[in-house]
């Protein structure tokens, strides 16, 4: 679901869960080991397997799995989030294809996000699924959109990679054949940065979202008795009967 690929000074880590790689309680439970274990490498590139680096939460798993499985996945998808964009070593997303809700957010987490050319999309439709963001999630898009935010979270509209770019959720658009090999030049860029002074930098550059996100630690309580409630779990159920074919 998540292999490991030593290419100094970077740890290339690949999402490969399934056709989608959708984010449900193993993936995120693999993902969160290997961040716990980067070892000496300079730098992290997360990337995707074939046409899609991820398309977010497993729907199909959350409402199968009722308000168990919803108390259990929520804050370890918070705590990933977090680990993400607070990777001490710099982090670089290579989004292969479409990256949607929670994948998209993982894009925005990067230091340096790059994004292939073609069809592939990304964007947070959270809302029209029918679930709330994480506060934190909401500032990491936050802070890769700035005033674009708004717009991202009520319209859910997903954008082709130039336009990803042009409101500053991607800074690249690469040729996908040559998205892995520019996502490893631009790792070893940043490696090359004492790790000290990167990680301070960083944290400079990150903690007042982290903070605002902890100040709505309130908020988050309410999103997930939402997330868990089986109200929400029937609105999902519309909408992946309306779009998504399983």
């Amino acid at each position: 679901m998540l292999t490991r690929h030593s290419h100094p000074p970077a740890l290339l880590l690949r999402l490969a869960h399934g056709k989608a790689s959708a984010l449900d309680v193993e993936l995120l439970e693999a993902l969160e080991r290997d961040l716990d274990d980067v070892g000496d490498a300079g730098a992290v590139v997360l990337t995707g397997t074939g046409a899609i680096f991820s398309a977010g939460v497993d729907l199909y798993r959350l409402v199968d799995g009722g308000e168990g499985y919803a108390r259990a996945f929520f804050p370890l998808l918070v705590r990933v989030l977090r680990k993400l964009f607070l990777l001490p070593v710099p982090l670089i997303v290579a989004c292969n294809g479409h990256a949607i809700a929670g994948g998209a957010i993982f894009v925005a987490a990067g230091d340096r996000r790059l994004m292939a050319e073609g069809r592939g999309r990304v964007g947070v439709p959270e809302l029209l699924v029918g679930v709330p963001f994480p506060a934190l999630a909401l500032e990491i898009v936050r802070f890769a959109a700035g005033a674009r935010t708004q717009e991202l979270a009520f319209t859910g509209r997903t954008y082709l990679p130039d336009e990803a770019k042009s409101i500053g959720i991607v800074d690249e658009v690469i040729a996908a054949d040559a998205l892995e090999a520019r996502a490893l030049e631009v790792a070893a860029q940043l490696a090359a940065i004492p790790r000290d002074a990167f990680r301070l930098a960083k944290m400079q550059l990150r903690r007042p979202f982290v903070v605002a996100a902890d100040c709505a630690g309130d908020t988050d309580a309410e999103a997930l008795a939402m997330w868990a409630d089986a109200r929400t779990h029937a609105h999902v159920r519309e909408y992946l009967a309306k779009t998504i074919k399983k």
